[in-house]
């Protein structure tokens, strides 16, 4: 879990569980990848069903 912590986000799990900051972005940057995945997957079904 550290080293994909240190390869996603720069930080390792101490640094991010002691840091709100950093917390928050990192939260708001799997956010973001989990609403591009959500429209990819959406697409990707719309045009399946054609």
């Amino acid at each position: 879990m550290e080293k994909a912590m240190h390869q996603s986000h720069g930080m390792g799990y101490a640094e991010y569980a002691q840091n709100h900051k950093k917390r928050m972005d990192v939260e708001v940057s799997r956010e973001a990848d989990y609403r591009k995945s959500q429209l990819i997957y959406a697409d990707i079904q719309r045009k399946l069903k054609k």
